[in-house]
């Protein structure tokens, strides 16, 4: 019998400064606290770009160094609309008006996973951030005081689930121009 090779969960994500994640958590942890959730640490925070999913050393190795042709510009988010999604119980934030580089960004990662054989993601991106999973309501307000997050990078993620919560490993960072 053959053996399976060794996998990894991945995803290619924007992860804020220290500064910013806490400032987020804080947010999670005073302005929210009427939604009684659980608020993502600080340095659980980060903003998906394309979910992956369990891979082997080939297609990761396959994501770099498709990734590493990727050449767009700095932006700029600005967080500044609250959300939930009752399904998932989740308390979220994103921005009201997307960039277009953060859609050629999002495009282009969704391409570099076809590329490597992956199958192409259905569903249509939606450019967020978790603060609250498990929450019990929505939160009262919709818009909220804009937080601001210069972007210079984005990164390839392993996720790890271990029983004190998920842990996230930065795998490699490529710079935007």
């Amino acid at each position: 019998m053959l053996e399976k090779p060794e996998q990894q969960r991945l995803f290619f994500a924007l992860t804020p400064s220290i500064e910013l994640a806490r400032a987020f958590h804080h947010l999670a942890m005073t302005d929210l606290q009427e939604c009684r959730g659980r608020a993502l640490k600080p340095e659980q925070i980060h903003l998906t770009l394309r979910f992956i999913g369990p891979v082997d050393c080939h297609v990761a190795t396959c994501l770099q160094q498709t990734a590493d042709s990727i050449k767009l510009p700095r932006f700029e988010l600005v967080f500044d609309i609250l959300g939930y999604w009752p399904r998932p119980r989740v308390v979220w934030t994103m921005p009201s008006q997307m960039p277009s580089t953060l859609s050629a960004l999002a495009a282009q990662l969704e391409q570099a996973c076809v590329t490597c054989g992956l199958p192409p993601e259905k569903r249509t991106y939606v450019p967020h951030l978790t603060l609250l999973r498990n929450a019990r309501q929505a939160p009262a307000i919709v818009a909220t005081k804009p937080r601001h997050w210069p972007i210079d990078a984005f990164a390839l993620i392993r996720s790890e689930t271990l029983p004190q919560g998920a842990v996230y490993t930065e795998l490699q960072r490529w710079p935007l121009q």
